[in-house]
Formats: structure tokens, sequence, C-alpha cells
């Protein structure tokens, strides 16, 4: 019997080839588009999820509020980990990152630049699954000079993996690291990717003291049962006992406060956006936008495959009339519809693995992943397709089967079925959810693309054109004599030295006072940054109040530049000049309390993401020499380039020169929200044609249907825009309604994501408008290819029968 159902299914669609072909490609896009969405946030939600304990690892995070700032960090003091480790029995093992900046290890005569590089406690190999090719986990990084590396690193370094016992040699310092393990390469799905582990020097350890310090990444893993919130209250009470309790108190009463938490390790990738990462973090929200898109896809495949199924109910109805006459019972009926059904899916997924991997290179380049499929893909891609052929198959083929099978075989017979468009309030309402699902799509991406322009063209407060960054500088002889170099070169119109940039990651949180006394009460939570006198006219920031700092005069070592949110936070806004800020700062083992006066008042600019609104920034006469920032005075840079890097090797001819463009340092800034607006908009585009697809065969069918009506109003003269506009409007009435329907719905989620911006354009009116003046245009030229075609064909090939 089931054979029989599946030769006469396999008959029924080589005979509707038209219906077959609309069906089987819209079912094909729809299940490819899903499937690229499913890789994507199937690879989303595994990081971190390679580590054996991954579901009792947590990072533990610091929230702190101070001098009117509230900031929230990944980082926590040198002392937790040791002391959560020796106090509280729920620890099994704890450990700690921090970022190495600068790390350059000899390679013959040439200097490699390492930035994938960190200080690690020996534990992290107990924390992590770090698997060994060679070496001992139990003392790798217990011993100073000590460096664990990467496979790759390995092959690079030495080409093998052998290497235990070998030495790399870094640059700053002319200290030799002896390897001591090689590692497997960390699998991309990590919230950090590190091909240097190195051990930290004894001096560096004996300064592990500090409880007012937050600098290292900290992870803790805890005994099975471990209760999250009771371990988070433990710690708290950790941290008011270490400050004090007077301190602590004294801290609270003017609204500050010290507060640590932990971010379970599975979710840092996904949930957590805090200072200090130790990588590029995605967001949960653009999951859940993916997912919905994934769904909302194929549900229009399968209205699609609903509409047209009911639409053919008059070609049908004759053959179901029949079957039941000779004695077809509806439940075989229901079964020959749904063979049907799921036949057309089983071609449609074939086709869309092949279209999906077809695709898969593309869609790397568009979401920034390195996506395959392997065999570990198919262990469960093979059986959810099954599953996805069987919920297809069922939930498009349910409503044809019930509702074909559903006719009466003498009321067929008689012809008296309803047909046409309207012969199925059914089929409009599933109209309208297919393009009220397309307009809320076009209405998203208007206004993600409407963001991004906003973001590409927003004044920054700083110009970030024709500006070229020269990295790690510092490991010139001097880097002050490289600047001075470069201003001999014509077309250069400012060099600055400064690693601090607002597209830079460098970043130096402080507090100043303005008080003498440096208590809580003058406090003002602030970024110090270290420049020169050249960096103002280099980033092409404005002075709103005051004056630049100048060597000519010595005092402006003790001169400081405040922005504007500074001036406010402070009082100082109106009459801001001259007053006095006070830093304390170590000298030996004194805290020694510096005066600074303020001479200038710096336009407020962006040094954050566009999320965040802008935060106190101070600035002061430094000699921080990470980069060096030049301005260039044309469009054509690469002879500039060329120049630049010539006085690099001249200075330095053994080290890497290495350089990237400020405006390409902060679109990288946005390269998530750049990423997701190319991939909505092609998901967008991808659900329209689908949709176009399923209305192009509707109108087809209307107008089939109609074929004997049309013929007679030509005769009786009606004219082809007449017939047109019959034919045409009860699909325009539907994509009103759907518009009616999205637009409220599109705006409210469109405005909840636009929250997360500090700086954000609202919904523009024209969004609206050219999202539903586009479906509208886009559904009438789809409905009229079909209309026009019958409208103009001679009414005596339609009434010769009658």
């Amino acid at each position: 019997m089931f054979k029989n159902y599946i030769k006469t299914a396999f008959r029924s669609l080589l005979k509707n080839k038209g219906f077959t072909a609309i069906n089987v490609l819209g079912l094909s896009l729809g299940l490819a588009t899903c499937l690229l969405i499913v890789f994507y946030v199937v690879d989303e939600l595994s990081y971190d999820r390679y580590n054996t304990k991954a579901d009792r690892i947590y990072r533990v995070n610091a929230d702190i509020k101070y001098g009117g700032n509230s900031s929230s960090y990944a980082v926590s003091p040198p002392p937790l980990a040791a002391t959560m480790a020796s106090n509280f029995p729920e620890v099994e093992k704890a450990a700690r990152l921090i970022q190495a900046t600068n790390i350059q290890f000899k390679k013959g005569n040439e200097n490699m630049q390492e930035n994938k590089s960190v200080y690690a406690d020996n534990s992290i190999f107990d924390v992590f699954t770090l698997p060994m090719i060679e070496g001992n986990p139990k003392n790798a990084l217990n011993e100073p000079n000590a460096i664990v590396i990467s496979e790759s690193a390995a092959k690079k370094y030495f080409n093998k993996t052998d290497v235990v016992g070998q030495y790399l040699t870094l640059v700053n310092g002319n200290v030799n690291y002896k390897v001591t393990a090689v590692i497997k390469d960390i699998p991309t799905q990590s919230h950090f990717n590190y091909d240097y582990f190195l051990s930290r020097s004894p001096q560096d350890l004996k300064s592990d003291t500090n409880w007012n310090s937050f600098a290292f990444n900290t992870y803790v893993l805890l005994k099975p049962g471990t209760d999250q919130k009771a371990f988070e209250t433990k710690l708290n009470a950790l941290i008011r006992q270490h400050f004090g309790l007077k301190n602590y108190d004294k801290l609270e009463k003017v609204g500050n406060f010290i507060k640590l938490n932990l971010t379970p390790l599975t979710g840092i990738h996904l949930k957590s956006n805090r200072q200090y990462e130790l990588g590029s973090n995605n967001s949960i929200t653009y999951i859940y936008i993916f997912s919905a898109i994934a769904l909302f896809v194929l549900l229009i495949a399968c209205i699609n495959f609903m509409n047209l199924s009911t639409a053919r109910s008059a070609n049908r109805a004759r053959e179901v009339g029949v079957r039941k006459v000779l004695g077809s019972s509806r439940k075989s009926l229901i079964a020959q519809f749904m063979a049907e059904s799921l036949l057309v899916t089983l071609f449609a997924t074939i086709i869309a693995v092949l279209t999906a991997w077809a695709l898969l290179p593309l869609f790397n380049h568009m979401s920034g992943k390195e996506l395959s499929i392997s065999l570990q893909t198919l262990t469960w891609l093979l059986p959810s397709l099954i599953i996805i052929i069987i919920i297809v198959g069922v939930l498009a083929g349910s409503y044809p089967a019930f509702y074909l099978s559903g006719f009466q075989p003498i009321h067929v017979l008689k012809g008296k079925l309803a047909t046409g468009f309207k012969g199925s309030n059914f089929r409009s309402f599933l109209v309208v959810l297919q393009f009220s699902i397309s307009i809320f799509l076009i209405i998203g991406t208007l206004v993600i693309y409407n963001q991004l322009n906003y973001i590409q063209h927003k004044n920054l407060g700083f110009d970030r054109n024709q500006v070229l960054v020269v990295k790690n500088v510092n490991v010139l002889p001097n880097a002050k004599t490289f600047k001075n170099e470069l201003r001999q070169i014509p077309g250069l119109t400012n060099v600055t030295v400064s690693g601090f940039l607002p597209t830079g990651s460098l970043r130096a949180p402080d507090a100043v006072f303005t008080s003498k006394n440096v208590d809580g009460k003058s406090a003002l939570f602030t970024e110090i940054w270290p420049v020169d006198e050249d960096y103002l006219s280099t980033m092409g920031m404005g002075i709103a109040k005051g004056r630049n700092f100048s060597t000519q005069l010595k005092t402006d070592s003790s001169s400081i530049i405040i922005n504007e949110t500074a001036a406010r936070m402070m009082g100082y806004y109106n009459d801001p000049l001259n007053k006095k800020l006070y830093s304390p700062q170590p000298q030996g083992a004194k805290t020694v309390v510096k005066e600074y006066n303020i001479i200038g008042v710096l336009k407020d600019f962006n040094f954050k993401s566009l999320r965040d609104n802008i935060t106190p920034v101070v600035m002061i006469l430094g000699n921080n020499s990470d980069a060096l920032s030049v301005r260039i005075n044309s469009k054509n840079l690469t002879p500039f380039v060329s120049k630049i890097e010539n006085t690099w090797n001249k200075l330095s001819p053994n080290q890497h020169f290495e350089y990237s463009f400020m405006d390409e340092d902060f679109n990288n800034a946005y390269k998530f929200e750049n990423r997701t607006g190319t991939i909505f908009m092609s998901f967008t585009i991808l659900a329209l044609v689908i949709a176009c697809l399923g209305l192009f065969g509707l109108a087809a069918y209307a107008a089939e249907q109609r074929n004997r009506e049309i013929g007679i109003r030509k005769v009786l003269g009606a004219n082809v825009s007449a017939l047109v506009t019959m034919l045409s409007k009860d699909f325009i009435k539907l994509v009103l309604i759907s518009i009616f329907i999205a637009t409220p719905l599109a705006w409210w989620a469109m405005h909840q994501w636009l929250q997360g911006f500090a700086y954000r354009q609202n919904i523009q009116w024209w969004v609206i408008v050219s999202a539903a003046f586009g479906s509208i245009v886009i559904a009438f030229v789809t409905i009229s290819f079909q209309s026009i075609k019958v409208a103009l064909a001679n009414p005596v090939d339609s009434l010769r029968s009658e």
C-alpha cells in the first residue's frame, strides 16, 4: 500500500510540473536558509564546551561604582584566586590569566610579534581542557621563564612538535624562555585563543597582594553541587574583609561599591560584554534574531506549499470525487496527499543540503566563520534532516490533506465546489501571515542599515580618516627619534606618540580627586591617558575651553586636560580652568599625591562603542610609546606607507613593521553589527523570493480558474488594465492588511534593538513608507506577470468549448 502511495504521488507531481517546481524551489530555499543559520547558531552555542568540566567553570567579574561612574570588568584582584583556593571548600581549583603585551620572540634574524600571548598560572591546565602533546601539566609553568606553546607555534619556530627543552628568546630584556610543554591548538570555539602561555617572574608573584588592583582574568572550578549565588555572597564578604569593613562602609555611604559576581564559562561568549574581555564576544540577541529568521523563512516556505495545494483544489476535486465513489476512504486519501507532501519535502531537503554546502564558503565570508560539514557535523545533521523532513512534510501537507480529502463527491461531481482565490479564508490568512513576516524583515533590515550608516557617519569628536597607526613603537631604541624622522617626510601633517587611541584597546582607568584629601566624596573614576603635545592635532580633536599642551612650558608636566563629561561630573563645566586635580601615585613603598592644574577642556569624543555613553577622560603629558599615529595629507597612501616602513627599518632593521589605518580599526569594532546587517539583508531577500514564488503560483491558479470569466469580460469590451486590476486587487488587499499588522510589531522589535545603542538613529518615517511601498510594488509585479499574460490571451481559446 505504501509503495502505491509513493508511486501515485510521484505521478501526480510529474503531471503538475509547474506546481512541483515552485514548491520544491520554495521549500529548498527555505530549508537551505534554515540549515545555514542552524550551522551558525550551533557554532555560536558550542563556545567553550570543548572543556570537559565546562559546567563547573566560572569567571569572576567585578562591578565597580566609584566617583560617579559605574563600570563592569571581566577582571578581579591578583590575590583572589589563591585566597579562594585556600579558604573556600567549594573551590576545586582556581587559575588566572593576564594579557601579555609587546611579546616578541627571535626567529633567526627577525623579531616576531606574537599578540596571542598570555601570562598564566600552572593551574590553568587543571581548570581548562588543554591536552598536551609533550610535557607535564602538573609543573609546566611552575618555574620562572617557562613557556607552554601550541602545536602551531612549535611548528612555526621549530618545524616540529617535539620541542620540550628548547628555548624561545624574548626580545624585550633578551630573556630565554624554556619550552616546558606543547599543547594542541585551542579550538576556534573558545572565548580565548592563545599560542603562548608564559610563567610569571618571582618579582611579579611577590606583588600579587594588592586587593585594590583589578587586572587578572580569574577562573574558578567549583565542586559539583555548589550554589552559584551562595558562592557570590561569600566572594563579596571576602572583598569587604580585605578592604576593611570601615573603609567599605565609607565607600557605600557616598554611593560607591565593589561587587564580585560569576559568569558561567559557557555564557561568556554570548552573554558577557565587559571591559578587559580576552576576546571579541558575540551577543545572544543576534542568536535569537537569526533563529527567528530561520523559523520565519521556513514557515513562509511551508505556507507556500499549503496555499498552492489548496489553490489547486479545483484541479484535484474530480480526482477526489471519483476516488471516493470508487470506495476510497478519507484516511487513504489523507495518506495519499501526505505522501505527496513528504516526497516534495524529501526532494527539497536534498536540494537544500547541496545548496547550503555550495553557499557555505560565501556564508563564511559574510559571517566571519570557518564553518564546514564534517563527520562530526553529520552525526547530528542526518538525524536532524530526517526529523525536518517529517515535521515539515507533515506541517506543510496536513492542511491540504485534510482540506482536499474532505470534499463531498456529490458536490464535486456536480461542479458546486468553490474555486478561485476567494474559496478559502484560511488561505487568505496564510498569505497575510506570509507577507507580514516578509514586511517585518524588510523593516528590520532597513532599520539595521540605517543605524549602521549612522555609526559610519556620526561625528565622533575626532577625525579617523587618513590616519596611519604604527604598532609596537616601544620596541624601537627611541620612539622620539622615529617621530622626528617622520616629520621630515613631506605630506605627513602631524605625528604623535601614544598607545592610547580612540579606536584602540589600551585603557588606564583610575581615580582623580577634586580634593587634596583624596576621599570618596571628591573622587572621579576616569580614564587617564598619557599623550604628547601633538596628540590633539593629529587626532583632529577640538578644545572647548583653554589650551593644548606645550613643550615650551615646563609647568605643563603638571598640567591636565579633561573632557567635557569629566568637567560636568566634577561641577567645573562653567569655570574649569586653573582648577586643581589630585592623583595618588606610588613612589617606592609610599604613595604620593600629585597635583595637576586644569589647562583645557576637550570636546567630548567617542572612545568606546556607540552602545555606551561617553565617560570621563583626562590627559596628561606622558611617555607612552605603544603606538605612533601619522596624519597623511594625501588620498594615495601607498607611497607614504613605504616611506614610513623604510624609516622604521633604518632605525631597527630586525623589528617587524606592523600598522593599520584608524578608520579600519573603527570599522572592526562594529564587525558584528556589519555582518549582522549583511546576513539579515541576504535572508530577507530570500524570504521575499520565497513569498513571491508562492504569490506567483497563487496568481497563476487564480487566473486559470477565472479563465472563462476573463474571456467573457474581454468579449464584452473589458480592457487589459481593468482585467489586471480585477485579478490583482484581492491580493493587494491582503498585502495592505499585512502592512498594518507587521508595521507596529516591527517598530516595537527594532525599537528594542536600538535601545542597545547609547547613540542611535530613531526609526524614521521613510523606513515604514519604503517597506510598505516596496512590498506593494513587489507583490503587484509578481501578480501582474500572470494577470497580464491571462488578460492578453485570446478569449476564443477559453470560450471555444462553451
